[in-house]
């Protein structure tokens, strides 16, 4: 048979392990805040579980009390840190319930319910779990392997809880006086300690894995203008095969080298952020927004035609040419030229597509500039009309 305490202190040394552990982790990377919230619940779970066991040997009402409070408190914090990792930002919905059934607990245990008081804690817990489980699984984006296994070691861990809450009932103990134990009580003592450690492994995979996310993110991310940069075109669009519903749009912002030359870098700048701004609002499901680098940009749109693409290439120009940056020389108006890039009934590659928008965006720039040029339309005898005329 198993030895009830060992196992309880079995529980305790492993997560102060795993807690040791991820403060540690912590420390050396603070913005993973979601790792020091894990560390946090685990150690409130190892108070609980010192306590409870300290409750098996000296059954106190107090002490009940304050280790059920303490286990529904521990589980309330981890399931604050997958709302933190997910990125679920309404954390009253986990919390007011929680604190609330902690209350009816701390009543029903003074009032000699304590069994009554186990039943609503287990409840409360097992809720929270299944809440970590379903959460992981619905809103996870990452590996998905990694997630199934959160949500089947947190179900787990739910329904050895829930066993232990329905076993007092299918009893009646609604007043024990004592610490429960029963088999559920042994069983949930081994999936705890078994469910913790992996969890807790489980934390330092996905904290490694956001690492790996997010300096992915920062490489192919411009860091002016915040818009993706050309290696994450490459990286979103490079295996892909461009129909003739695919388009991109160059962008070249006319004479910026005499802009910097006049007005200062620094307003240059400025100018690169506003033209981000605008070709950002026109960015939606199907268009995603690049800085090639420079003063080039480009625009991929999928599920367009090529006159709907010069369209909304237009509207990009007319925007832009209204912008107005304030400079110590007076108001700045800038322009930009356009070039778009179709691909092909048999398929072209992104090299392909890019080529040919950049011949008509150089078309543009001969054309007079301020205006956006097809593929269709390089070389007629009438160049587009102007985008806007800068003043």
């Amino acid at each position: 048979m198993l030895d009830f305490s060992s196992l309880l202190l079995a529980a305790a040394l492993s997560g102060t392990c795993l807690a040791l552990t991820m403060f540690a982790i912590w420390f050396t990377a603070p913005r993973a805040g979601f790792v020091l919230t894990v560390a946090s619940g685990i150690l409130v779970l190892v108070a609980h579980v010192i306590l409870f066991w300290r409750y098996t040997r000296d059954p106190d009402p107090l002490l009940c009390q304050i280790a059920l409070a303490l286990l529904s408190l521990g589980f309330l914090i981890l399931c604050l840190s997958a709302m933190q990792y997910l990125g679920v930002s309404d954390y009253r919905r986990a919390v007011v319930p929680t604190f609330a059934a902690m209350a009816v607990c701390a009543a029903l245990t003074f009032l000699g319910l304590d069994g009554v008081g186990f039943i609503v804690t287990y409840a409360v817990v097992t809720v929270l779990l299944s809440t970590i489980g379903a959460m992981f699984w619905i809103n996870g984006s990452h590996d998905r392997r990694i997630l199934l296994v959160v949500s089947f070691l947190s179900g787990s861990c739910a329904v050895s809880f829930a066993l232990c809450g329905v076993v007092l009932m299918a009893k009646g103990q609604w007043t024990l006086g004592a610490a429960p134990d029963n088999w559920a009580e042994r069983l949930n003592s081994v999936v705890s300690v078994a469910c913790m450690t992996g969890l807790g492994a489980l934390t330092l995979s996905l904290h490694h894995l956001q690492a790996q996310i997010e300096l992915k993110a920062e490489t192919m991310t411009d860091p002016l203008t915040g818009l993706m940069n050309r290696r994450g075109l490459t990286s979103l669009y490079g295996e892909r095969t461009f129909g003739p519903f695919m388009a991109i749009v160059m962008f070249d912002l006319d004479h910026f080298k005499r802009t910097n030359d006049i007005y200062g870098h620094p307003v240059g700048d400025q100018v690169l952020c506003r033209f981000a701004a605008v070709i950002r609002k026109y960015a939606r499901t199907g268009v995603d927004a690049f800085r090639l680098g420079g003063e080039e940009f480009a625009i991929v749109m999928s599920r367009m035609t090529e006159e709907r693409a010069h369209d909304l290439a237009s509207k990009v120009g007319v925007a832009f040419g209204t912008e107005i940056v304030a400079t110590p020389l007076g108001p700045l108006r800038s322009t930009v030229s356009g070039g778009i890039g179709v691909g092909g009934t048999d398929g072209s590659t992104l090299d392909e597509v890019l080529a040919e928008a950049d011949a008509a965006l150089y078309a543009a720039k001969r054309a007079g500039r301020n205006r956006v040029i097809s593929r269709t339309r390089i070389g007629k005898a009438e160049p587009d009309r102007p985008a806007l005329r800068s003043a």
